[in-house]
């Protein structure tokens, strides 16, 4: 009895959990009184130009995420760490044994 109770109390607090996130939004009554949103800027690094962000890069032309107050600005990485790369060849030779160089 206590096991039927509480998932009914549950099934019934999903319930009305799916349907609170179903209601309209308030309505600008005024309609031509939109003040102007400040965006906030976001850079974002992808690894390399792939078809496995197409739907990020059609988010970005259809102006969605201005839409949700995100500039963005997508810059391209190519994933490589040049700068720990140098570091790392420079701290091998600096050391006294000798290192061949796997770079």
């Amino acid at each position: 009895m206590k096991k039927k109770l509480v998932s009914v109390l549950l099934a019934a607090t999903l319930a009305a959990g799916m349907l609170a996130g179903c209601a309209k939004e308030k309505e600008d009554t005024a309609g031509t009184d939109k003040k102007e949103e400040k965006l906030t800027k976001v850079t974002l690094n992808e690894v390399a130009h792939s078809i496995f962000y197409a739907p990020m890069y059609v988010a970005v032309e259809e102006d969605y995420f201005k839409d949700e107050g995100i500039d963005l600005e997508l810059v391209t990485g190519f994933g490589e760490n040049i700068l720990g790369r140098d570091f790392l060849c420079k701290v091998r030779k600096s050391t006294s044994a000798p290192q061949t160089e796997q770079f």
